[in-house]
């Protein structure tokens, strides 16, 4: 089962020639997951060749235009080609409101239902097959929300020779013990699930935070996540302007990501325009000597996210 992050901006505040504004995709088996929508998602979108018809939701972390001003084209975007599910939107309070207002003002031609839903606190937003979309609360000058998208446990590996030992003939039976239900055999033995197959596997998380100051409880909320994309905004010699505009440096979230504990890898994103690509390197050194997995996230990079057993 395939699942992998697309980033689609990279940048914070205002979109550079190279660098279009926040926004992360998460694709799970053929369903679309956009986490916030900056200025030049679109763009990214088409050169990706991404089926933007597949997004089934969207999910805002907060109300500020670099996060949101490409929304209004993805919705539009949307209704060029045949939709018959619903999109629907989940962010903090005003985000129906910029929704309407934006549909409104526009004009906007919407063939397709939209359904936005507000929360003030943390909530499981989404539960899929196998799989669930969470909030969690960060701390920014206005009302924000980091996501993490986490998979149920899968079942343990079958071990084939332990059925044929037990006397389970090949067929049904066996897929109904990788069910997790009993089956009798014919001379009225009974077989456990658990006596043909191993230890139960973890799944996958992906977890997305942005725009917040640092503060250390961000850590349990992203633990054991395969793939971590945080706000690396500021170098250390910036702190106290993260601080003061409440926002992180890339050496905090380096800081989250080793302390949360099980993260595989953290993806640097919403760089402040004052960095050109070769200054970004100084944000990713010093975030290395604290967590060496660590990348600089680029428009329209890929991100596999595999299972680790």
């Amino acid at each position: 089962m395939n699942l992998e992050a697309f980033v689609l901006g990279s940048g914070g505040m205002m979109p550079l020639p190279q660098r279009s504004l926040t926004s992360v995709l998460v694709r799970r088996e053929g369903e679309l997951f956009l986490f916030d929508g900056g200025e030049g998602t679109q763009v990214s979108i088409r050169r990706l060749n991404l089926r933007w018809k597949k997004i089934t939701a969207i999910f805002v972390s907060h109300m500020h235009a670099d996060h949101v001003t490409g929304l209004p084209g993805i919705l539009m975007l949307s209704s060029q080609v045949d939709r018959d599910e619903p999109l629907y939107i989940f962010g903090p309070p005003r985000i129906a409101e910029y929704i309407e207002q934006s549909r409104r003002v526009l004009d906007m031609y919407i063939n397709y239902e939209i359904i936005v839903k507000e929360f003030t606190g943390p909530e499981t937003l989404w539960q899929g097959e196998g799989f669930s979309i969470r909030n969690f609360p960060l701390r920014h000058t206005k009302p924000c929300y980091g996501y993490t998208l986490e998979e149920e446990a899968r079942p343990g590996a079958f071990h084939p020779e332990r059925a044929l030992e037990l006397g389970v003939p090949r067929g049904p039976m066996w897929s109904t013990l990788q069910g997790g239900q009993t089956v009798t055999l014919a001379d009225g033995r009974v077989v456990q699930p658990g006596e043909v197959m191993g230890q139960a596997r973890s799944g996958r998380k992906f977890s997305y935070a942005t725009d917040s100051l640092y503060f250390p409880e961000i850590a349990k909320e992203v633990a054991d996540s395969d793939l971590l994309i945080c706000e690396g905004m500021f170098e250390n010699a910036l702190q106290e302007s993260a601080v003061e505009k409440k926002h992180m440096t890339a050496a905090q979230a380096a800081r989250i990501a080793r302390d949360a504990g099980g993260v595989k890898k953290l993806g640097l994103i919403h760089y402040s325009p004052r960095y050109t690509e070769r200054d970004l390197k100084r944000l990713q050194d010093e975030a290395r000597e604290i967590f060496p997995e660590t990348v600089l996230t680029k428009d329209r990079m890929h991100f596999p996210i595999e299972y680790i057993d």
